[in-house]
C-alpha cells in the first residue's frame, strides 16, 4: 500500500511512507473531503509499563555492520504473557497473522532473524486455534528486542477524495496505471555487492535512464497513451493520496472506486512539509498549515509539490484491500509498515509508546519508502474520520519487541 502510507503533520510528510513494492514510493498524508485534519482527541500518554525492554534487558551484542537485525544484534525480551496487551487488538493481530501465513512460510527474510520453515508450527496452529490470542502468541513465539528497542511510530490510513471514471468538468486530474515502458532492474543480477537493491527507469536508445518525474508527468508526459484509469477533482488531494499509496474515489453517482498502488516512477521521495518549513512558508508544520498554503498559492504550490519527484501509479481494486507489501489486505489497528531489514514481513510486533493508541500487538504486513531502520513502524488505522484523525496526529516514541518463532530464537542462541 503506501501505503505509505503516516502522520499527517510535518513528521508524516518527512518521515512516513507506506506502500508495497520494490522501490520506496513516498510518505503519508492525505485528505478526505476537506484535507484539514484535526489532532485526535484520544491523544494522551500511554499508561506506564513496569518494565520496558530498553530499561531491563542487557544490550545486544552487535555481530556485524548493523545493516539488518541480525547484524545489529538482538536479545531475548520479557515473556509474552507478562506484556501489557489489549485483548481486542491482540485478536485482530492474530487474524492478520493467520492471513499472512501463506506468504510468511515461503518468504526470504532479509532481517536474518528467521527462515520460512520457522513459522510453520505457528501457522499450522493458528488455523484451528480456539483460545485467546495472547496465549497463542505466547505458546508459539518468544519476544526479542532488536538493537536498543527504541521505537518510533507514525500512522497512515485509507483516504477518500472526490473523483470520476471519465473526465468531467472540474474533474480532470489524471490517475494513471503503470506505463509499459517503466522497467524494474534487479541490480543483484549484475553484482553480488548489489544484492537486494533495485532501480526503475526506462530505455532510451541503448541506455537505461531515469523515468519521467512528477513535473514532467504533470505537464503531460503520459498524455495520450491510454493510461488513465480515473480522474481526481483536486490536485492537492490527489497528491496526498499518492503519498498514502491507496484510497477511495467518491464518484458523482454516489459510488466508490477503490484504487491501490501498482508501481512508482523510481524517483526519490521528498517531504514537502520540511521543505516548506525550512523556507519559512509555514511555521508550525501542521497539515492544516501545509494544505492552506498550497490552496492559497496554487501556482507556487504546484511547483512545491513537483519538488517531490516521486509519482505513484494505481490500479483499480475490486477485492479486499487495501493491499500491503505481502499482497494481503492491511487491517486497521492490526497492520504496520516496517523496514524488512529489521522486522520480518508477517511477524508480530509489540509496541509500548508514549501515547495510548498504538500500544499492543501489530502484524508487519507493509513497507514504506521512508520507513527505515530498526523499530521504525507506520501504524495503519483503516478508513474514515477516526482513522484520519489518529493517523494525522501519530508521532509516538517508546519501545518495540518482535515476536519470533521459538525455533528461530533457539537458533539465534537467545
Amino acid at each position: 500500500m503506501k501505503r505509505a502510507l503516516l502522520a499527517l503533520g510535518l513528521s508524516a510528510l518527512t518521515l512516513s511512507a507506506c506502500s508495497s513494492g520494490i522501490i520506496p514510493k513516498g510518505g503519508p498524508a492525505t485528505s478526505s473531503g476537506s484535507p484539514i485534519l484535526a489532532r485526535p482527541t484520544e491523544d494522551k500518554p500511554a499508561k506506564p509499563i513496569p518494565s520496558t525492554p530498553e530499561s531491563t534487558l542487557p544490550p545486544p551484542v552487535q555481530t556485524g555492520d548493523g545493516t539488518n537485525a541480525a547484524a545489529l544484534g538482538a536479545v531475548r525480551g520479557p515473556q509474552i504473557g507478562a506484556l501489557q496487551v489489549d485483548a481486542r487488538k491482540a485478536n485482530l493481530a492474530m487474524d492478520s497473522f493467520k492471513t499472512s501465513c501463506p506468504g510468511l512460510v515461503r518468504r526470504n527474510d532479509n532481517s536474518g532473524l528467521t527462515q520460512g520453515s520457522d513459522w510453520i508450527p505457528a501457522c499450522d496452529a493458528v488455523k484451528t486455534w480456539t483460545g485467546d490470542a495472547i496465549s497463542f502468541f505466547a505458546a508459539h513465539m518468544d519476544a526479542v528486542q532488536v538493537g536498543n528497542g527504541k521505537a518510533f511510530a507514525t500512522g497512515y490510513y485509507e483516504p477518500e477524495i472526490a473523483g470520476c471514471r471519465t473526465p468531467q468538468a472540474a474533474c480532470t486530474v489524471p490517475i494513471y496505471k503503470r506505463p509499459a515502458d517503466l522497467i524494474d532492474v534487479d541490480l543483484g543480477q549484475f553484482s553480488d555487492d548489489l544484492k537486494g537493491k533495485s532501480i526503475r527507469g526506462k530505455v532510451t536508445g541503448t541506455k537505461l535512464v531515469q523515468y519521467d518525474d512528477r513535473a514532467a508527468i504533470d505537464n503531460g508526459a503520459l498524455t495520450g497513451r491510454g493510461l488513465e484509469i480515473a480522474y481526481a477533482l483536486d490536485p492537492i488531494e490527489f497528491f496526498f493520496l499518492q503519498i498514502q499509496g491507496s484510497g477511495r474515489l467518491k464518484l458523482p453517482d454516489g459510488g466508490v472506486m477503490r484504487i491501490g498502488y501498482e508501481s512508482q516512477n523510481g524517483r526519490a521521495y521528498t517531504g514537502i512539509g520540511r521543505l516548506m518549513k525550512d523556507r519559512g512558508l509555514i511555521t508550525d508544520g501542521s497539515m492544516q498549515g501545509i494544505v492552506a498554503y498550497l490552496q492559497a498559492n496554487p501556482d507556487e504550490g504546484r511547483k512545491i509539490m513537483q519538488e517531490n519527484k516521486s509519482y505513484v501509479f494505481f490500479r483499480e481494486l475490486t477485492g479486499a484491500g487495501p493491499l500491503g507489501a505481502m499482497g494481503y489486505p492491511v487491517v486497521g489497528e492490526a497492520s504496520i509498515a516496517v523496514d524488512v531489514k529489521y522486522i520480518p514481513l508477517g511477524a508480530p510486533v509489540w509496541l509500548s509508546m508514549d501515547r495510548a493508541e498504538p500500544n499492543g500487538i501489530w502484524i508487519a504486513q507493509d513497507t514504506g519508502g521512508a520507513i527505515k531502520g530498526a523499530n521504525r513502524v507506520d501504524t495503519f488505522w483503516g478508513a474514515g474520520d477516526r482513522a484520519r484523525a489518529i493517523a494525522g496526529g501519530m508521532a509516538a516514541r517508546g519501545a518495540a519487541l518482535i515476536f519470533l518463532p521459538k525455533a528461530a530464537v533457539a537458533r539465534l542462541g537467545l
